[in-house]
């Protein structure tokens, strides 16, 4: 097991949301605000109360874009947390309060009845609002409830009863444990020892480390008085077991309990007594923790929707009579690499399997390259949270910290494994396959009994690692997501039915997954079988140079430069710093003609135009344009670079500055390959990459051969499945 350095508490990182709102307000009662969303539409409501004070209503972000896309979603923020009001009386904090802010936001919505979703404390206010107001409530789900009956619960409870005042205003007797779950503690300096001893606790699932980050950084988003003032507050009914079981038998409406059994805050027992008592379906998430709708969300957002539906799931309802095949393709959208090699690999696949019908699950810039190929793009693409703008969001200049932009992609990459989970148990589909579809592979680990097809793994790089510059966090973060993968892929070899490596062993860089974790060729090998890299072209195909030169517009007498950094917005930094040294340039070569590819996510109007460059927008084919070239200048993106490798040009490459892929993996393949000559854009200014393009344009190159079939061995890997 690795161990976790000490990370100190910091706020939550401003994170691309799956979805916004649609609607959002607030509603005020006695002086007091609450703040409210709505998202979708529908002739049903879902209504996700507040949990305790704690935290706010971004604790429901793995369910929010699921569910807006079938019913109208509500949800708001406690009172003293989020964007709601922070009132200074305990009896603002009354269970009955939050109750009645419910009914409140439903009132401002035009929402009559809603299905309402409680979370441990909210609990208490679900069972208020089901047992007064139940005409309002068409059915109440209990996640890990506050329903103290059991004896360790009880216990629990008078841990934080304010018992003469006692508890407010005297320091604990230990700062260790359940000593930090003071009043005291909370205001006199303790609150961050608190929150970050307390989300640990929720969250003891392993490799919990994002949702530990997420909660301690809401918890921040309130203070220790705050929270003290909401510990003042009345529970729904007397801490008895009594007069709890009491209220439960009161509730009329369906319930469905949600309870990790090994929830080390609220008794798995509690969640069963609330489950049998109120003659509820109890959903037991095998060793899940307090917070099962963030850490275990596939299960918990599939046994809500089949609660709120009333009927059991139903699975691939549509049916072939005709005997052909059908295939789900899921591209990664980060950038437009992934989407050329996937082209080429389905058109063998094609060739392959008689009749093959391909469904693309994409976005975009993934979905120009599939258009302009002519291939069906599903309908559900449409649904998909956009994975490139979370990238663009995430950048500064030149700058993109890959491995933790991807970690705070979580809301989104779960949004999109829904999406796909919708398409997958709507329609049949004999193989499914996922290049680099991070979301897919992931969760199906997750959730192996959701898997109903045969199912293909491509990447063409293994292994998360740390910057050189990261600090003992970073390392341990990569390794703990190394860690993690190892377990999956060990406990469920079932779920891939074929890993397929887009390259060769000698590809795969010399390091280790993690400390006293395996070397990641070894663990490659015995994991992964080898396509060799996939180009999603022939050079040979292109024809004579000249011939191909003349077709595309360049004259014989000139020295085209084409500069360009895929189909992300990342590399705007770099194509104004390569525009800026079109002048030098220029008088070093004078038949020089630079041709700036903005790409299909930069607006070429927004880019400098010195007289004499040409700047122009989505080039389809782009590689074509490449191989014609006499120089490219480019990002550190592993297709465009293989692209120029494999046709044999001369090429600068600028890896982004705390992109590990581009830094270590890309540049380790371009190395045995020999090719490229590697920029630093932080010291490379505009004069000396002048200097590199007088130096480099039009020079012969003498790189490893890039092999022109691994597109072909890649689809036979796959029509074995089929």
């Amino acid at each position: 097991m690795i161990t976790a350095p000490v990370e100190p508490a910091g706020q939550e990182h401003e994170q691309t949301r799956a979805r916004y709102p649609d609607e959002q307000g607030f509603v005020e009662r006695d002086g007091v605000r609450v703040f409210w969303e709505s998202y979708g539409e529908g002739d049903q409501t879902i209504l996700f109360l507040p949990t305790w004070t704690l935290v706010h209503s971004r604790v429901w972000k793995a369910q929010i874009g699921y569910f807006a896309r079938h019913f109208r979603v509500i949800c708001f923020d406690p009172r003293g947390n989020g964007r709601s009001d922070r009132p200074s009386k305990p009896s603002d904090y009354d269970e009955s309060e939050f109750a009645q802010d419910a009914i409140d936001v439903m009132d401002a919505c035009g929402v009559d009845r809603a299905f309402c979703v409680a979370l441990s404390k909210g609990g208490q206010r679900g069972l208020l609002l089901a047992t007064q107001h139940p005409d309002r409530v068409a059915g109440m789900v209990f996640i890990a409830p506050v329903f103290p009956v059991s004896r360790r619960s009880l216990r629990l409870r008078m841990l934080g009863r304010p018992i003469g005042r006692k508890f407010v205003t005297r320091p604990p007797l230990t700062k260790r444990g359940w000593g930090k779950y003071n009043v005291h503690h909370w205001t006199h300096g303790g609150y961050a020892d608190f929150v970050q001893w307390w989300a640990e606790r929720m969250l003891n699932d392993p490799h919990s480390t994002k949702q530990i980050e997420d909660a301690v950084a809401w918890s921040h988003d309130t203070d220790g008085t705050a929270l003290a003032l909401s510990a003042g507050g009345r529970v729904a009914a007397p801490a008895t077991r009594r007069d709890q079981t009491a209220l439960a038998k009161r509730v009329r409406c369906p319930v469905l309990v949600i309870h990790g059994n090994k929830d080390r805050i609220i008794p798995y027992a509690d969640g069963k007594a609330l489950a049998k008592i109120t003659g509820g379906r109890l959903e037991t998430v095998v060793n899940g923790g307090h917070l099962p709708q963030s850490r275990k969300p596939v299960q918990v957002n599939l046994a809500l929707r089949e609660f709120f539906e009333g009927t059991p799931r139903r699975d691939s309802t549509v049916h072939r009579s005709d005997g052909r095949k059908r295939a789900l393709y899921i591209s990664s959208p980060i950038g437009l690499g992934h989407a050329q090699r996937d082209v080429a690999i389905a058109r063998e696949l094609r060739g392959l399997v008689d009749g093959l019908e391909i469904d693309w699950l994409a976005q975009n810039p993934v979905t120009r390259v599939l258009e302009a190929e002519g291939e069906r793009i599903h309908p559900g693409s449409a649904h998909l949270a956009n994975e490139s703008h979370h990238i663009e969001s995430e950048s500064a200049e030149h700058d993109l910290h890959c491995f933790q932009a991807w970690r705070r992609m979580d809301e989104i990459l779960i949004n999109n494994f829904m999406v796909f989970h919708d398409v997958a148990r709507e329609e049949k589909y004999d193989l499914w396959v996922g290049d680099e579809a991070w979301e897919l592979d992931y969760y199906l680990h997750e959730n192996p009994n959701e898997k109903r097809a045969r199912y293909a793994w491509l990447t063409d790089f293994v292994g998360w690692l740390p910057m050189p510059d990261g600090d003992a966090h970073e390392a341990y973060l990569t390794a703990d997501y190394n860690e993690e993968m190892i377990k999956h892929i060990a406990s469920h070899p079932e779920v891939r039915d074929r890993a397929v490596f887009v390259g060769n062993p000698d590809d795969i860089v010399d390091e280790r997954l993690g400390p006293q974790l395996p070397m990641i060729r070894d663990w490659t090998e015995r994991n992964f079988e080898f396509a060799g890299y996939v180009s999603g072209f022939d050079p040979s195909a292109l024809g004579d140079r000249d011939e191909l030169r003349a077709s595309l517009g360049y004259r014989p007498d000139e020295k085209v430069c084409i500069v360009s950094v895929g189909g992300s917005g990342v590399g705007a930094s770099l194509l104004r710093r390569v525009i800026a040294s079109f002048e030098d340039a220029k008088r070093a070569v004078p038949s020089l003609r630079m041709i700036v590819v903005a790409g299909p996510r930069i607006d070429p109007s927004s880019l400098p135009s010195p007289e004499g460059l040409e700047v122009v927008a989505y080039v389809h084919n782009l590689y074509r344009h490449l191989a014609a070239c006499d120089l490219a200048v480019v990002q550190g993106g592993l297709t465009t670079a293989m692209e120029l490798t494999a046709s044999r040009r001369p090429f600068l490459y600028f890896p982004l500055r705390h992109h590990f892929e581009q830094n270590m993996h890309v540049a380790h393949r371009l190395d045995r390959y020999g090719a490229g000559r590697r920029m630093d854009f932080e010291t490379a200014g505009p004069d000396a990459i002048a200097d590199a393009i007088a130096s480099e344009i039009g020079r012969e190159v003498d790189y490893r051969p890039v092999e022109t079939d691994g597109a072909r061995r890649a689809a036979e890997k796959l029509a074995e499945l089929l």
